[in-house]
């Protein structure tokens, strides 16, 4: 990890394209901001760490039954896919 020292309004720049900037300085905070193009996601730890979960459940198979009554041949297919 990275360890700087930075004083409020000056800068950090990752790659070529993103920019932190320190904004302010509280007693029990630092603001910082953020510029980074569009195709770049930026989350704070906790909403990042829900959005994983979150995608852990949705990926999760629930309920095989509606696949009961698929035809064999489709279920024969998936499973070589699968393989």
């Amino acid at each position: 990890m990275l360890v700087l020292t930075r004083k409020i309004n000056e800068r950090i720049i990752v790659g070529d394209n993103i920019e932190i900037v320190l904004v302010d300085i509280g007693k029990d905070q630092v603001k910082i901001g953020i510029n980074a193009p569009k195709n770049v996601k930026v989350h704070r730890w906790e909403v990042y760490e829900e959005i994983q979960r979150e995608n852990r459940e949705a990926a999760r198979v629930k309920n095989l039954d509606p696949l009961k009554n698929l035809p064999q041949e489709i279920i024969q297919d998936l499973k070589k896919k699968s393989k």
